[in-house]
């Protein structure tokens, strides 16, 4: 039975899970922060959907107890610092959920952790959108989550299924974890760059043809690379993203945009960059990621703006 959920990252993804387990049971959730960030969270909390949560915050040397659950769910260049930061919230039975983008945090936690405490996660369509905060969501989607494999299901993924079930958190346990692992890795390379490269929420996706094109041309790339890795990935996997992207607020907007709109640094390096890595490493050319990745680090160094 997991009791205990702390979280690290309370950004929109962080939050939204968090608000969701404390409406579940106010005692069974927590945050990891330092500095000032822990101030920052113990002094304003986080407002989801219009409504104050003020959830306790453990700082890294905190002596309490540890999780049964951690979720992580930080950006990419905040793992090392994260993982130094969750040690003291990882005991011998706690479980590590990691909510990233890519197709890496998993390795890099287990290799800190032991792969015997991680499973494997992604969050598909949720609709966050945070401003300093302030989260608010519509949509919120579904977390695919398991093991690698699932033919059987594990004590582990039981619990966690009975928590998610119990808080309300839209989930599902796929047989082939590391498939999904990657198709949502060919989403975020496809409509997290196109978003960013155009300024575009997802409803200039939903009606302009073009923008369409642009984000598949950059999933196609990893499709290829899939191939080659011996995941089965396929244009059809193209068109069941675009079915719940047509089911998104057209007013939301991906992570890597509300990143560019804040002027944050991007998750470039594990989407266009790591496409362009595997396809150096396969001999697979992959000049639309190339562009993307060339494009968002001018507008990461302010040389970019659109329309010129």
């Amino acid at each position: 039975m997991i009791e205990t959920v702390s979280i690290i990252g309370a950004g929109a993804l962080g939050s939204a899970y968090a608000s969701l387990l404390h409406d579940m049971d106010p005692h069974c959730v927590s945050f990891v922060a330092s500095g000032d960030r822990c101030r920052r969270l113990r002094r304003e909390g986080v407002i989801v959907n219009g409504k104050r949560y003020d959830i306790p915050v453990f700082e890294p040397e905190d002596p309490s107890p540890p999780a049964d659950l951690m979720i992580v769910a930080v950006k990419h260049h905040h793992l090392e610092e994260a993982l130094r930061e969750m040690k003291n919230r990882i005991g011998p039975e706690t479980a590590i959920l990691s909510v990233m983008n890519g197709i890496e945090s998993e390795e890099r936690i287990g290799a800190a952790y032991g792969m015997g405490k991680v499973l494997y996660a992604v969050s598909v369509g949720i609709d966050a959108l945070r401003e300093g905060n302030r989260v608010n969501f519509q949509k919120q989607g579904k977390i695919f989550f398991g093991e690698a494999g699932n033919a059987s299901l594990s004590n582990r993924v039981k619990r966690i299924q009975a928590l998610f079930d119990k808080a309300g958190i839209v989930h599902e346990t796929p047989a082939d974890m590391v498939r999904i692992l990657w198709w949502k890795f060919m989403i975020n390379v496809g409509i997290n760059q196109a978003s960013a490269v155009l300024r575009a929420p997802f409803g200039v996706f939903q009606t302009s043809r073009e923008a369409r094109e642009l984000m598949a041309s950059a999933m196609q790339e990893v499709i290829l690379l899939a191939e080659k890795e011996k995941v089965p990935l396929s244009e059809a996997d193209i068109k069941d993203w675009e079915t719940v992207l047509f089911d998104l607020n057209p007013e939301g907007k991906t992570s890597m945009l509300q990143d560019v709109e804040a002027g944050r640094k991007t998750e470039v390096e594990m989407f266009a960059g790591k496409v362009i890595l595997l396809g150096r490493r396969h001999g697979v050319p992959t000049p639309v990621n190339q562009r993307l990745f060339d494009r968002i680090r001018e507008i990461e160094a302010g040389k970019f703006s659109i329309g010129s």
